[in-house]
């Protein structure tokens, strides 16, 4: 599973069906099933996470398959190892599925073609992020009921963000209209061939849209001073108290994580019940769980076929 696109719309909701199942199961007092026993899913994070990565290896070991964990600080990366070679490295230890994350966009697809095993994108560069999608997809549905027909506001720095690029393509996909509201040095180049609008002003959207999802200011990936300062990006673009008050009651405040707490979202905006960011990171081991079950024992097609070597 490389992309939201290789899902379409059946694919994201066929996801999501068998999320509701395994939200059950992870409810129950001993939250595991043995669907995947005997399968081993490795984790091949070369950029750091908390939320991805924890969500995948719990989603793992809930299905009873085997983490085979890799840690690049303490692994033969240091000594010059190629991707290839720890790709060759982990393939011939028998694991069934490589969950990858990388700083270069690419890189998951690179490695599907060098491996017999399933591999899950878990963030490549500034490119795609489709499990983050997913699971936004089902905290909307979860809320809402559906992602068709709402009005969603992504808001912050898009030109850096995969989040941002797999969640226009999930979100459109359900019939959802998408809004990009950012200051002009934080969108993307050929924005205009998005299925979105652009907007500049956050107080313009605030008071006719059922989602805002905020975008953590990247700065570890920008080379160049894209805004005046934070102080003054808050003021302009960011989730206030005062601009949240101006929110439609039902209307959910959503971010990936890590946030910058103060920049893109106000701290008591964040603690206020319509916003969803500890329910995302529930939902994403049930999303997870559905994504390696239908990998690994659903036989459903969730990404392009790619040759083994």
């Amino acid at each position: 599973m490389l992309s939201i696109d290789d899902l379409g719309a059946e694919g994201i909701d066929e996801v999501c069906r068998l999320a509701d199942h395994f939200t059950e199961v992870s409810q129950r007092p001993i939250p595991k099933v043995p669907a995947l026993r005997g399968k081993t899913v490795a984790m091949m994070f070369y950029e750091d996470s908390t939320r991805t990565r924890l969500s995948f290896e719990v989603a793992a070991r809930r299905l009873s398959a085997d983490v085979m964990g890799f840690n690049v600080s303490s692994s033969s990366v240091n000594k010059g190892e190629s991707v290839r070679d720890t790709v060759a490295t982990i393939s011939a230890m028998g694991a069934d599925a490589i969950v990858v994350r990388h700083r270069s966009a690419g890189v998951p697809r690179q490695v599907a073609g060098w491996t017999g095993a399933c591999v899950v994108n878990a963030g490549d560069g500034w490119h795609e992020h489709p499990t983050q999608a997913l699971l936004d997809c089902y905290t909307i549905r979860d809320r809402l009921g559906s992602v068709a027909g709402r009005r969603i506001v992504i808001l912050g720095d898009i030109k850096h963000s995969r989040v941002a690029r797999s969640g226009v393509m999930a979100f459109t996909a359900l019939g959802a209209k998408v809004t990009l509201v950012a200051p002009p040095t934080l969108l993307p180049p050929a924005v205009e061939s998005w299925p979105v609008d652009v907007g500049f002003s956050l107080d313009d959207v605030l008071g006719d849209c059922d989602v805002v999802y905020g975008l953590r200011v990247q700065s570890e990936r920008q080379s160049e001073a894209l805004v005046p300062s934070l102080r003054e990006y808050t003021a302009q673009w960011g989730l206030t108290v005062d601009r949240a008050a101006r929110l439609a009651p039902d209307a959910l405040v959503m971010h990936p994580g890590p946030v910058n707490r103060g920049v893109e979202i106000a701290p008591e905006v964040l603690d206020q019940p319509n916003a969803t960011l500890n329910e995302q990171v529930r939902h994403g081991v049930a999303v997870r769980m559905a994504v390696l079950y239908l990998l690994l024992a659903g036989g459903s097609d969730l990404g392009p076929e790619v040759d083994a070597p």
